[in-house]
């Protein structure tokens, strides 16, 4: 094997983004390769990763799974090395295994090893926003400390990244415009939206992404959860952060600086691409997202976010601005409002309302150690249960 060659940790190797960045690390053998695959209890769809990319490491979140993780490699003639549990998890993401950590694994139960790798100075590939909404300031001092350098794979962020020179003077940036694309309700009354279904909610224009994300973006959740992570990774504040929606996708952010000037990154919504960036930086390689033909996209469309059909984003904006654990707790409400929503339990305009009811409620902490946002977290939890059961389906 080649010095050069990057050995990657994909957590949550099952979900899109995983199977995205699987697709990347194909296509270069010589310079990359999935050493460490985990998920969280699909234990088929994982043994199925590790006859496909033999890695040395396959971990099972859930560790009623082992045995059949175990013996599934053991059948299938691999000398692939079954773990199971959260602390395995974390082992492997700090450990020799890896130099490269593709966090993808959904929600909260991605924190800790997102947070493992971040200590451990790996070259971390962040798409697990829980760990920056949740944890933000904690996660970016580790990686300070570590000197691990931290490339976010939302393509919106990621678009930042790009535009950003490595070490520019944030002094010089005026402000940075985060795109949506609106979701698949873009437009839609807040009375319309009292009727919305699960499946109509997954049903993503542009993306390709799993039920939670896909109801994040269709309530414009995900924007909000992504104006407080480019708060943490490029130390703007809320005021400087701004969000357009853009139905086409196409223009995946944009960076002001005082000069005039705004750059701008461009492809074709393909999550491909950022994973590319991150796994081949600081060079370019290839992703297998096709180029980008604006003569045939036609016109780019741009309008402000329909603050009143879609009050989430507003609601994420107002936990930033009170700092500390709040928004931690909206974090976790909203994960317990989207559950809900998906099995049934409650209607579509429940989940800000949920939401907001829980942040009203619990009063924003200082987030100074991760006992304090994990009991943040843990009590908005709770409470958002309480809310949700006395909720019905028409609310």
């Amino acid at each position: 094997m080649s010095t050069s060659t990057r050995n990657v940790a994909v957590l949550g190797a099952t979900g899109s983004i995983g199977g995205s960045a699987l697709d990347v690390i194909a296509r270069h053998p010589d310079r990359l390769r999935a050493t460490v695959l985990a998920a969280g209890c699909n234990t088929d769809a994982l043994l199925a990763l590790c006859v496909r990319h033999r890695p040395l490491h396959a971990v099972i979140a859930d560790a009623s799974c082992y045995a059949a993780l175990r013996d599934g490699l053991h059948a299938a003639g691999l000398d692939t090395q079954a773990h199971a549990g959260s602390e395995a998890l974390d082992a492997l993401a700090a450990g020799d295994a890896c130099d490269t950590v593709v966090a993808a694994i959904v929600g909260a139960a991605g924190l800790s090893s997102t947070l493992a790798a971040a200590r451990a100075g790996k070259h971390l590939l962040l798409a697990n926003k829980e760990s920056l909404v949740l944890a933000g300031e904690l996660l970016m001092a580790a990686a300070r400390d570590s000197g691990a350098r931290i490339i976010p794979i939302d393509s919106e962020h990621n678009a930042i990244f790009q535009c950003l020179p490595d070490r520019e003077d944030r002094n010089a940036l005026r402000r940075i415009v985060l795109t949506a694309s609106g979701g698949p309700f873009r437009g839609w009354t807040r009375a319309a939206l009292a009727t919305v279904t699960p499946a109509q909610a997954i049903a993503h224009p542009r993306w390709s992404m799993g039920p939670k994300i896909s109801v994040d973006s269709a309530t414009l959740m995900n924007k909000g959860l992504e104006v407080i992570e480019a708060h943490h990774l490029f130390g703007m504040p809320a005021e400087r952060i701004e969000v357009l929606v853009h139905p086409q996708s196409l223009v995946h952010s944009l960076v002001e600086f005082v000069d005039g000037s705004t750059l701008a990154q461009l492809g074709l919504p393909d999550m491909r691409t950022a994973l590319a960036v991150g796994l081949g930086w600081p060079q370019r390689i290839e992703s297998g997202v096709g180029r980008l033909d604006l003569l045939a996209q036609g016109r780019l469309d741009f309008e402000p976010p329909d603050l009143d059909a879609f009050p989430c984003l507003a609601l994420a904006f107002r936990a930033l601005q009170a700092g500390g654990t709040a928004p931690a707790i909206l974090n976790a409400a909203n994960e317990i409002a989207v559950s809900a929503f998906l099995q049934g339990q409650v209607g579509f305009l429940a989940i800000p309302a949920l939401v907001e009811e829980v942040l009203a409620t619990l009063p924003p902490q200082a987030a100074d150690t991760l006992e304090t946002l994990l009991a943040a977290d843990a009590n908005a939890r709770q409470l958002a249960s309480q809310v949700a059961a006395t909720m019905t389906i028409d609310a």
